[in-house]
């Protein structure tokens, strides 16, 4: 290892020391960083890629070589696969990595032990899903997480994705200490998301009309777009941040009314909203988070899935693009996708089952 290499990580280390984990910012004045992103060309990482060199850093894609493999020409890029072929990233050195792909604990396990000695800071991108306890007002991202005592490779299957995520934050955290970053993010929206799950909102309130807007109007709602994300990410590793935080917003409390309407104001539709309460959405078998996108019903173990205190990530200098922004871009993203991929989403319900609804919901009341 370099001289300058081994310097930073002592520094880095004693640092971390020295203040709490998670509200350690080792400096601020940034530096051009050779920045290692495992994955990069899907929805989450070219929002970092971009940033990162529009600041003047260095950047390094590691991945198959599959998706999206036109992007970023000027950078990089590095074929391998987590599960079984990391040679492309022996001997070499980065300041910090970005781990974007791992959805399994034994993926960690193996870039981290393998970089643990070659870089300073491994960023790993967890999930709120990681909350063994949703119940507490506010929630707060030291609360109670899933958690496994041992476990083999044989074991991933049958774990469900919290306690994958779980376990592979403590993966990170055993090779890489205190200097080891671990962001939580919520549902993740904004331009090139295919899940749909926040896509569904502005393209129905833009079709207009008398939108079924779920459960009570003051049920508030969390979510982070996808830009704000990547930049914060950057800005972390640029003052050099460790510990753990969430990634969600917006900066003040957001009900569905209000979601809804910022919604409505950033697609410029003449929608209206009827309010269908959470008991007879149910009754119909409507779904949370599915059928309904970004509805979660504020009760029992999911009290305070939407209501978790952010005051660390703001401190750690996470900032928010106006929603209606959010939803306008994220609509201009939807209308350049192939004509049968807008007419098929993956997540909300379809014009005719929302028609269902309000006859059975009119026949009711």
């Amino acid at each position: 290892m370099s001289p300058t290499r081994r310097d930073f990580l002592i520094t880095s280390a004693v640092a971390g020391s020295a203040m709490s984990l998670g509200l350690n910012a080792c400096s601020n004045s940034p530096r051009r960083l050779k920045i290692l992103v495992l994955g990069g060309t899907s929805f989450v990482g070219p929002h970092q890629v971009r940033p990162a060199l529009a600041r003047g850093h260095e950047v390094t894609l590691f991945n198959r070589g599959r998706t999206n493999t036109d992007l970023f020409p000027e950078v990089e890029k590095l074929v391998g696969d987590r599960i079984d072929d990391l040679s492309a990233l022996e001997g070499r050195e980065w300041d910090v990595v970005i781990d974007n792909s791992a959805t399994r604990p034994s993926w960690v396990r193996r870039s981290a032990q393998l970089l643990k000695d070659s870089v300073g800071i491994y960023l790993f991108t967890s999930t709120r899903s990681v909350f063994s306890d949703l119940s507490n007002i506010p929630m707060d991202v030291d609360g109670p997480v899933y958690s496994i005592d041992s476990w083999t490779e044989e074991d991933e299957g049958s774990m469900h994705y919290g306690l994958q995520k779980a376990t592979a934050e403590k993966e990170a955290i055993a090779a890489f200490g205190e200097r080891a970053l671990i962001v939580r993010p919520g549902l993740i929206v904004g331009p090139g998301d295919t899940t749909d799950r926040f896509t569904y909102w502005p393209v129905r309130v833009h079709r207009g009309g008398e939108v079924l807007a779920p459960g009570e109007p003051d049920n508030p709602v969390m979510f982070i777009d996808v830009r704000d994300m990547g930049e914060w990410y950057i800005h972390l590793l640029e003052q050099e941040y460790t510990g753990t935080f969430m990634a969600l917003g917006p900066d003040t409390p957001l009900t569905f009314q209000g979601f809804l309407e910022g919604v409505r104001e950033g697609v410029e539709s003449d929608a209206t909203f009827t309010w269908m309460d959470t008991e007879f959405l149910q009754q119909q078998g409507v779904r949370a988070y599915s059928h309904m996108p970004l509805w979660m019903p504020a009760v029992g173990r999911n009290t305070g899935f939407n209501r978790f205190d952010l005051t660390r990530s703001w401190e750690a200098g996470l900032k928010y693009r106006p929603l209606p922004v959010t939803a306008k871009d994220t609509l201009d993203y939807h209308f350049t996708r192939p004509e049968e991929r807008q007419a098929r989403l993956r997540a909300g319900i379809t014009a005719e089952r929302e028609a269902e609804l309000f006859s059975l919901w009119y026949s009711r009341t």
